[in-house]
């Protein structure tokens, strides 16, 4: 019989200990020699990443059937762009695995008794990552990052070649704020890059380009001397270029509204027109995303979503035209409802991360052939929680000020506890980082955290999110803090007017950028009760100058040029606005953050305290942007939840203390 308790007091198996307990962020899955290898970011161990290989048969293998190839003291991370990405390279053979090493950013040689070497020099001075090897091995083409000149606005990036027997270097791309993605065409006599230049984000303007690696050495290296294949206008965004074993090249391109996939040499339109966002949820944050690859008998696969499901598309596209025999496979399909990074391999076995809302990211194997439910090889989390406590999301739309916006709606769920008679949950709403970036409904113990103990949950995808073609991501322009803001506000209201949620008990909580759009729907709304920002911006001038080189000039395309539109960052800096702030607020920062520096939650706490506003500030040692380490992971979660607590007046079961000043 269900216990009748009010929402928020319910307790749940999912704690935060059981979050962090074994659980392990996978990815980076590879294929070198016919063995599987993945990356594991161990919360446990300080966040570092660790290479896998997958031996069910080995001694002292892990809970996941795999053994360590890194050796124990190193972190697999690259720190080009502060987000780095695609840290790791692999060759034909497992004696050809390289990495960035993160304690002092070099590129090292690994080998498989868990010993390595360095290639290049540990000097402090560059960062490497998004490599790829000649075929010979003997050379790695790569995204070099110069910190000689550690000012954000005078580090440089460039293409260069190492050679990896000595660790000399040459530089093939520069003249450009920003490169990404060197890759080689399958007979290793040309490579193709992506550049973009200040004030453009990836994702606003791009440029493909390649040059010609049998040219002697007079060949510029100045990318404008360098042969343009796609993004001429300065308007459209181009990413993710992959050459086909054909020696046909293609790429990623919005050109039509969508990212679609597009191949050179076929101009008419992309090979498959679709009214929807390929590469990945987020395209453009991290370096190495690919949302297509090719099979060994050269038909193309994709990954796209639809109404929240992953769905895979595989398609013919030699010949001259579009693509043909293209087919779509899902859930019926035995595939999971969420996936991507889709390997194949020449026996139709597929391999991919995946997952859903009630499955914690996992490794799958996959049959196209015989189309049997996907076999899950690793899981990410030793935690397994029960149906009875995990919360299906709702994929909704609703009326906004620009039109219509998107979320996910989250009712609470436990089985075991039904709500006291006509209560209505509190409601949290979760404004997703970036801010050029979505949310999602894959497994996230963090919302179920909430979910299983009476809170509802609305994840917002606002104007500005990706997925929803380059309109609909394009509404942020110039709109920073006022879209985002309308649309976070307009998604509370209506599950309010919905009799769903209640409407005296809104709280809202985002990281980075979402803790922004936070502050701001706090500082500019009268809609939410309660907030927290985990590491988010408070005051927009502070960051326009104070932030690395990858989103230092972000800002010109969310809210304007600084300093000449220095008026609109202050009217829309939530620092400016303390006088409009009435509601308690909640400040969790990482002391190391180098992206929103630690500085901006103690200016927004010490205005709040003047204010005398109820609020609480931690600012946890060794962090950086976003929580790497279990128990800081566990303290902002516990800590959040009993903030709620104390300000709804709700009695949380095994609330930890907090000191919340002016209260």
């Amino acid at each position: 019989v269900a216990i009748e308790s009010p929402f928020g007091s319910w307790e749940s198996p999912i704690t935060s200990k059981a979050i962090t307990a074994g659980s392990v962020n996978i990815g980076n899955l590879n294929i070198c020699e016919n063995d599987l290898y993945w990356t594991e970011g161990r919360p446990k161990e300080s966040g570092r990443n660790v290479l896998c290989r997958y031996a069910p048969d080995a001694d002292g293998k892990s809970d996941r059937d795999a053994v360590d190839v890194s050796p124990a003291d190193t972190n697999i991370r690259t720190l080009v762009h502060e987000y780095g990405g695609r840290a790791l390279v692999f060759g034909k053979s497992r004696d050809e695995i390289y990495f960035s090493n993160f304690q002092d950013q070099q590129i090292c040689k690994l080998f498989d008794n868990q010993k390595m070497s360095s290639i290049t020099q540990p000097d402090g001075r560059f960062r490497y990552a998004d490599g790829v090897l000649s075929a010979n091995g003997d050379y790695m083409y790569c995204v070099r990052e110069d910190h000689d000149k550690p000012a954000p606005k005078d580090v440089v990036n460039e293409i260069v070649s190492i050679k990896l027997s000595d660790g000399t270097m040459k530089v093939l791309a520069t003249g450009n704020d920003f490169y990404a993605a060197p890759r080689l065409s399958s007979d290793n006599k040309k490579l193709v890059y992506i550049t973009w230049n200040h004030p453009n984000m990836p994702w606003d303007a791009s440029k493909l380009y390649v040059v010609d690696l049998e040219e002697d050495e007079s060949v510029s290296n100045i990318s404008n001397d360098h042969e343009l294949i796609a993004g001429a206008d300065d308007d459209t965004s181009v990413m993710q270029p992959l050459w086909h074993p054909s020696g046909d090249l293609f790429y990623i391109s919005d050109q039509d509204g969508y990212w679609n996939i597009y191949k050179t040499g076929y101009d008419e339109a992309s090979i498959f027109p679709m009214k929807t966002d390929l590469g990945g949820p987020s395209p453009g944050w991290v370096l190495g995303q690919q949302g297509f690859d090719f099979l060994p008998d050269g038909r193309l696969v994709a990954q796209y979503e639809k109404a929240g499901k992953s769905i895979m598309l595989i398609a013919t596209v030699t010949g001259d035209g579009p693509a043909s025999d293209v087919e779509e496979y899902g859930m019926e399909d035995g595939l999971p409802m969420k996936f991507n990074s889709v390997i194949g391999t020449e026996s139709n076995d597929f391999y991919f991360m995946g997952g859903s809302p009630s499955t914690p990211k996992s490794v799958y194997k996959w049959n196209l052939e015989k189309k049997n439910p996907a076999e899950i090889i690793a899981c990410s989390s030793k935690s397994s929680f029960p149906d009875s406590v995990v919360s299906i999301p709702k994929q909704i739309e609703f009326p906004t000020t620009l039109g219509t916006a998107f979320g996910y709606f989250y009712p609470p769920k436990n089985d075991r506890y039904k709500s006291t008679g006509g209560e209505k949950p509190p409601l949290l709403v979760k404004a997703h980082g970036g801010p050029t970036s979505c949310a999602g409904t894959d497994f996230n113990p963090k919302i179920q955290f909430w979910t299983s103990r009476g809170f509802a949950v609305l994840d917002v995808d606002y104007g500005g999110s990706t997925g929803y073609g380059r309109e609909y991501r394009r509404r942020l322009r110039d709109s920073w803090g006022i879209v985002d803001i309308d649309d976070v506000c307009a998604g509370a209201k209506s599950l309010v007017e919905q009799g769903l949620v209640d409407g005296e008990r809104l709280c809202i909580d985002g990281g980075s950028a979402g803790g922004y759009t936070t502050l701001g729907a706090l500082a500019f709304r009268d809609v939410f009760k309660a907030g927290c920002s985990l590491y988010g911006i408070g005051d927009l001038t502070a960051l326009a100058g104070d932030t690395h080189k990858f989103e230092s000039r972000y800002l010109d395309g969310l809210v304007g040029p600084y300093p000449e539109k220095q008026e609109i960052y202050e009217e829309r800096s939530p620092i400016e606005s303390v006088d409009t702030l009435n509601c308690p607020i909640l400040l969790l920062q990482g002391k190391e953050d180098k992206v929103v520096p630690p500085n901006q939650a103690i200016k927004m706490h010490e205005a709040l305290l003047k204010k005398n506003i109820p609020t609480c500030l931690k600012i946890y040692e060794g962090e950086e942007h976003g929580f790497r380490k279990a128990e800081n992971i566990e303290d902002a979660l516990d800590t959040e939840l009993a903030f709620y607590g104390r300000v709804f007046e709700i009695d949380v079961p095994d609330a930890i203390q907090i000191d919340i000043d002016n209260m």
